[in-house]
């Protein structure tokens, strides 16, 4: 499966926000707010004024419910109706920290919130507006606010350029923290995107499998049914009247055709069913076979121990992943590709070169990362593609499930071009349909 197949189906979805969970933060939010004025009225005994701020909760708490009757909870939100609502709860943060001693109030902080709920679920654009919108309140609470709840008859008066440190810490904490957000929410979405896309391509590999399995079975269960339809329709054909025997011979010729493509389909399966054992030097060749007509020379060397060949059960994440390397080196090779393995009683490796370009030494370190990709340049030769490399992601995480350890690196100079180094533990690699078992 191609980079640019996986791509079509693996894009970076839509994001989405269940309104359950905006509104479990929005009561989340009225509970503590409401927390909080009885604490520093009946508690505290400071005064300010609690029936305004009591209002702001009761219409948060109101349109709560509205939406709770109104929409089903469970439903996805489209981004700009979850970004009004967490504007609505920065509005009413807002609205209360006017009432208690704005920038003062060391809860005005909680700005951050809504903000940090938009970098994991909104668009940029949205977050980047709710950040602007926040700030934008911060500031006008720092200039027009009730006096901050405290004890005694004189209000607290803290200096200008105090407020003016506590806004800039909260504009520079909502960028900061929303930034950092924003990056790891992506790398795990697209983690999360690539690992979907790698068990998909594992199950079709499987599948395929499977069904070159089946094929397997049914041309040795239906060759027994057509000998004996041969057998019958040959010998009725001897005996039978002459306006008879051209039909017995038409019959006769469908069941030997049909005998002989069951014969092909056996004999394409013979080496491939899927619990067959295979020695590493036919697994190599039918992961190279469907690369050799592209204008490339694939040359495969197999290092002659002292010790037997590695034999290892047939296994679709080995075949896919070394077909997909393998895959890439044809595509980056100018003339040819080699595909080198050795074993010992303790290892067994094989290393894919070409002679291409290599890999650039700013994607050296990050190459096998999901959907890494590379701008074009001027200068990028004309075959350089920019791919999302979430092939070589799914190949190598197919690979390291085996117990493989995959390397990459360029050849040394004078020589050009990309090495792919897979080394296994023998004894891993010769069990890897079990482990993989075990696994699932």
């Amino acid at each position: 499966m191609s980079d640019d197949l996986i791509s079509a189906d693996f894009r970076h979805p839509r994001r989405h926000v269940r309104l359950d969970t905006i509104l479990r933060l929005r009561w989340l939010a009225a509970l503590g707010q409401l927390s909080a004025i009885f604490i520093v009225a009946q508690g505290l005994e400071f005064d300010f004024a609690v029936l305004p701020c009591l209002a702001i909760i009761f219409a948060s708490a109101v349109v709560n419910l509205s939406l709770q009757i109104a929409f089903n909870p469970m439903q996805r939100m489209e981004p700009i109706y979850a970004a009004l609502l967490l504007a609505l709860n920065i509005a009413e943060l807002a609205g209360l920290l006017y009432f208690t001693g704005g920038l003062q109030n060391p809860f005005a902080f909680l700005f951050l919130g809504p903000v940090l709920i938009a970098a994991t679920a909104l668009p940029t654009r949205m977050t980047i507006a709710l950040g602007i919108f926040a700030a934008g309140c911060a500031a006008l609470l720092g200039y027009t606010h009730q006096p901050l709840p405290w004890a005694g008859d004189e209000a607290v008066q803290l200096p200008e350029i105090y407020l003016v440190g506590v806004w800039l810490s909260i504009l520079l904490a909502i960028g900061v923290t929303s930034v950092y957000t924003f990056q790891v929410t992506e790398e795990a979405r697209k983690l999360a995107d690539a690992l979907s896309a790698t068990e998909l391509v594992l199950e079709r590999e499987q599948h395929l499998t499977q069904i070159d399995g089946l094929a397997a079975a049914a041309a040795h269960e239906l060759g027994t049914p057509l000998s004996t339809i041969f057998l019958i329709s040959r010998e009725l054909e001897k005996s039978a009247p002459p306006e008879m025997a051209g039909d017995l011979k038409t019959l006769r010729e469908q069941a030997q055709r049909c005998r002989e493509i069951l014969a092909k389909i056996s004999h394409l399966n013979a080496a491939g069913a899927p619990f067959d054992k295979m020695p590493l030097s036919t697994l190599i060749e039918e992961a190279v076979e469907p690369h050799r007509d592209f204008g490339v020379t694939i040359k495969i060397r197999v290092a002659v121990s002292g010790t037997a060949e590695p034999v290892v059960m047939r296994n679709p994440a080995i075949l896919y992943g070394i077909g997909n390397i393998l895959e890439n080196a044809v595509d980056f090779a100018r003339d040819t590709v080699e595909v080198n393995a050795w074993w010992n009683a303790d290892t067994v490796q094989i290393m894919i070169s070409d002679d291409g370009p290599g890999i650039k030494p700013d994607l050296l370190k990050r190459i096998g990362e999901p959907y890494l990709s590379r701008r074009r340049h001027a200068d990028d030769a004309p075959n350089d593609r920019a791919g999302l490399g979430l092939g070589v992601f799914i190949a190598r995480t197919l690979l390291e499930r085996t117990g493989a350890k995959v390397s990459f690196r360029n050849k040394l100079f004078p020589d050009h071009g990309a090495v792919v180094q897979l080394t296994w533990p023998r004894n891993r690699f010769e069990n890897t349909e079990i482990a993989a078992s075990e696994e699932a």
